[in-house]
């Protein structure tokens, strides 16, 4: 696979990873597209187990979703800006303790987004008690495994 062919599979893995975050965008699924492209394209063991794997990991984490109450963005008043703090602490947490980091990262980046907003530490972190409850668990657990997914691709990529 080529150098430009691996570049646009890890653009479509980000967009798959911004688009879990964003409501409506089906960013699991580009998410598994990328993982798909790759493997047709590898044709390597590694590449069958990492698309058979990411294929269960996106499939129990599609009914863990659907298992956890529905979300209430309106509710709760949840921004724009908020889901990209809560994505980029995501995001930071996975790179800096691999796979359990994105959970206090997520966490961390929607505290840090209210503190900004409200001030305090007792408004932010029953704000961030409330969006948690309203939106985060499920966006939480579709990053989460979104992430593994993408982090298994890129490891296959550079050790494999």
């Amino acid at each position: 696979m080529s150098v430009w062919q691996l570049l646009l599979v890890g653009l479509v893995m980000v967009l798959g990873l911004v688009g879990v975050l964003v409501p409506g965008v089906p960013g699991r699924w580009l998410v598994w597209a990328g993982m798909l492209w790759w493997s047709l394209h590898v044709q390597t063991g590694l590449a069958w187990t990492l698309l058979v794997a990411s294929t269960v990991v996106l499939l129990v984490d599609q009914v863990v979703v659907w298992q956890l109450p529905p979300r209430r963005i309106r509710e709760v008043g949840v921004m724009p800006k908020l889901a990209v703090w809560a994505g980029t602490g995501a995001l930071l947490g996975f790179v800096v303790l691999p796979v359990v980091g994105a959970i206090p990262g997520f966490i961390g980046g929607i505290y840090l987004s209210e503190r900004r907003r409200l001030g305090g530490h007792g408004p932010a972190a029953a704000s961030t008690r409330a969006v948690m409850r309203a939106v985060g668990t499920s966006v939480l657990v579709e990053l989460f495994a979104s992430l593994l997914v993408v982090g298994a691709w890129l490891g296959a990529v550079v050790w494999g």
